[in-house]
């Protein structure tokens, strides 16, 4: 009789536990990138795979920002020069930098249904909630991608690139010069 009520006691704690996570919202964490000395957040659920830089062939008549395509597992991926895309400067680059070092491609995730990848220059690792500040008002216009602007505990900006809007945008479905 004893071992009938801890099972059932047992049962009891198991349900409350598992109705206790479906009713908390799930939290959004990031991928952090470094693009031109601006630090950028990649939701984790639009980002797909990380990979080092390849070759990429280069596409006639194209925009400077698409850097061409690259041979990602198999597929071929548009490779987005973001900050080229962003209008941002880049710092000068030393020719002696070893091409591991020179950046990595960030793939838009499979159900986004776009082959396409990010150059950035470098990852940063991941970032939660907690660990930033929205910003009540944004310092910028800023385009409609970019869906906020927060701050983590040392100040600096972090700015979130929803990469769904991004890739329905039409400027960067357009890469014809």
């Amino acid at each position: 009789m004893a071992n009938k009520d801890a099972l059932r006691e047992l049962q009891q704690r198991l349900a409350e536990r598992l109705r206790l996570i479906r009713e908390t919202a799930p939290t959004k964490n990031w991928l952090a990138v470094e693009v031109a000395g601006h630090g950028f957040l990649l939701p984790l659920e639009h980002s797909g795979e990380i990979f080092s830089l390849s070759a990429i062939q280069t596409v006639p008549h194209s925009l400077p920002w698409f850097r061409g395509v690259a041979n990602l597992r198999g597929q071929l991926h548009g490779v987005i020069d973001l900050a080229g895309f962003l209008g941002l400067p880049r710092a000068a680059t030393r020719h002696d930098t070893p091409l591991r070092e020179a950046g990595r491609l960030v793939a838009f995730n499979a159900g986004l249904q776009i082959n396409a990848a990010l150059l950035i220059d470098r990852l940063l690792g991941l970032r939660r909630p907690e660990d930033l500040t929205p910003q009540a008002e944004p310092s910028a216009t800023r385009p409609h991608f970019i869906t906020a602007e927060l701050t983590d505990a040392k100040g600096r900006p972090w700015y979130e690139i929803n990469l769904a809007a991004l890739a329905c945008d039409e400027a960067f479905l357009k890469v014809a010069a």
